[in-house]
C-alpha cells in the first residue's frame, strides 16, 4: 500500500508574511548613501540578490542595529490571518518552514509572538562586529540550483525544498515576488500575490492568487475535502 504523500508548506516572509518588504523599507528609510544605484541593479538584474543585499547593508553602520530592529517591528505590520493560518496548520498537523531572503535579526522577533520553531526558519544572517553591518548566508544553493554559478541566490530556497523529497511530501509555496518563481516551479501546489502571480501567469505556472491567510486556509480545506492534500 502506498503511504500519502504528506503536505509541507514553504512560506516566504518579506512582502508574504508582513504586508511590506522590509528589507526595501529599511534602505528608504534610512537613506545609506550609494543604496539607490545597488538597489536598481538588483531590480534590473544587472547584479545577484546576494551581491545586493550584501552591499546596500554594509553601508549601514552596526551601531543602528537597534534603531533598524525598532524601526521594522513598528512598520512592518503581520499579513491578516497568519495566526489563524498557523493554528489550522498545527490542527492538521501540516509542517510549516519560513524561506526567506530577510535577516535574522528582524525577522526573529517579528516570528516570536507565533511559536514557530527556530529550525523551521531559514533565513539569512548578519554581524554586527565590524563598523557596518556584515550579511551571512548560512543556506547557500546546492548543485542543482539555476543560480549557483551567478553568485548565488543567498538564501537558496529551492535547495531547502528539495530536502523533502517529492516521494513522501506534496511541496507548497507561499510567496509574492521574482525571488520565489524558482520555488515554485518545483512546487506541487503554489499560492502568490503581487510579482509572482504575473510571473506565473506570464509563464503558465499553475497558481492560486490570495490576498490573506485567511483565504490560504479556505482553499487548503477545499483541497482536504476534495481529497488533494
Amino acid at each position: 500500500m502506498i503511504e500519502a504523500k504528506k503536505p509541507v508548506i514553504f512560506c516566504d516572509f518579506d512582502g508574504t508574511i508582513t504586508v511590506s518588504d522590509n528589507i526595501v523599507a529599511i534602505m528608504k528609510h534610512f537613506r545609506p548613501a550609494g543604496y539607490e544605484v545597488i538597489m536598481d541593479d538588483v531590480i534590473r538584474q544587472r547584479i545577484s540578490i546576494r551581491e545586493g543585499v550584501g552591499a546596500m547593508f554594509a553601508l549601514l553602520p552596526s551601531s543602528q542595529k537597534e534603531e533598524i530592529v525598532q524601526f521594522v517591528l513598528g512598520q512592518a505590520g503581520i499579513r491578516e490571518g497568519f495566526g489563524r493560518f498557523l493554528d489550522y496548520l498545527r490542527e492538521q498537523n501540516i509542517e510549516f518552514y519560513v524561506t526567506s531572503g530577510g535577516m535574522d535579526f528582524f525577522i526573529d522577533p517579528l516570528l516570536e509572538p507565533f511559536g514557530i520553531p527556530h529550525n523551521h526558519i531559514f533565513c539569512n544572517g548578519a554581524d554586527f562586529s565590524g563598523d557596518h553591518i556584515e550579511i551571512t548566508w548560512p543556506h547557500p544553493c546546492d548543485d542543482q540550483c539555476s543560480n549557483l554559478f551567478d553568485s548565488g541566490c543567498g538564501m537558496c530556497k529551492t535547495t531547502v525544498m528539495r530536502h523533502f523529497s517529492t516521494d513522501s511530501y506534496t511541496r507548497i509555496l507561499i510567496g509574492d515576488s521574482l525571488t520565489d518563481f524558482e520555488g515554485a516551479k518545483i512546487a506541487d501546489k503554489v499560492y502568490s500575490r503581487s510579482i509572482l502571480t504575473d510571473k506565473c501567469a506570464e509563464l503558465g505556472v499553475p497558481h492560486v492568487p490570495f490576498t490573506t491567510f485567511d483565504d490560504i486556509v479556505s482553499d487548503l480545506k477545499l483541497k482536504y475535502e476534495e481529497g488533494v492534500l
